[in-house]
């Protein structure tokens, strides 16, 4: 079943996020970005066919015999964007990702969300816009990930910078409600799990399987429930 893309949940989004002791990481060792976790509405099959080259984005990667990578019957009623990084990039590409990146200097980190939202999705929105914050996230790869939830206010015009992003997603937030998400799976390089999220016909790792599984948590559920603690694959630590 969808959700609704309404007031209500916009209201009570930002009241969760507003009434949660948000956990903030300080790590002098890192760099800070911040992520634009964008809000949008969404129509039934009206992705039924992946834009990107899937075959080309994958090659190389180990995939689980049951998935083949496209992003596909994921929209329908409030949805999230999300990115599917370009492979050329110097870091992280050909990864799934939220907008954002970097902040620069004296940025706050909704000014640095909602500047990177403009320069990779082409989509401005003004701070009234931003229902709250979730919990910071420190990387393996040197940063520490403050996500800004952002209200969209309808569909949104989605123009994807080509050098940075391949296709812009809507994906609906009942997805990340399904039965078999979220999944955890151990790995002998580290002690703590590594959390998967289940979308379309792939897996969302951590970082940005993080954030969105504490918007399911924090945002849907009312959980406060940590996520900071939850390990990313080891292709991403780098």
């Amino acid at each position: 079943m969808t959700i609704s893309y309404d007031d209500e949940l916009r209201d009570r989004i930002r009241e969760r996020l507003g009434g949660h002791d948000r956990r903030t990481v300080t790590d002098h060792t890192k760099r800070h970005a911040a992520v634009a976790v964008v809000l949008v509405d969404s129509l039934v099959g009206e992705d039924r066919v992946d834009p990107a080259p899937v075959d080309d984005w994958i090659a190389g990667r180990p995939m689980p015999e049951d998935l083949d990578g496209r992003m596909v019957d994921v929209s329908g009623g409030a949805a999230f964007l999300l990115c599917r990084r370009a492979s050329r990039l110097s870091s992280h590409a050909a990864q799934w990702a939220l907008p954002g990146g970097r902040l620069d200097p004296g940025e706050t980190v909704v000014e640095a969300a909602l500047r990177e939202l403009d320069e990779e999705v082409g989509v401005r929105l003004p701070e009234s816009s931003v229902l709250g914050l979730l919990d910071d996230y420190p990387t393996r790869s040197g940063y520490v990930i403050s996500p800004v939830v952002v209200w969209g206010a309808g569909r949104l015009d989605l123009r994807p910078a080509p050098d940075e992003v391949v296709a812009v997603y809507r994906v609906g937030l009942h997805q990340l409600l399904r039965e078999d998400s979220p999944r955890f799976i151990d790995i002998p390089e580290s002690p703590r799990p590594v959390v998967q999220i289940p979308l379309g016909n792939d897996l969302i790792h951590a970082p940005t399987g993080a954030v969105l599984l504490q918007l399911r948590w924090l945002g849907l559920e009312g959980r406060s429930d940590p996520v900071d603690g939850l390990e990313q694959p080891v292709f991403a630590w780098k």
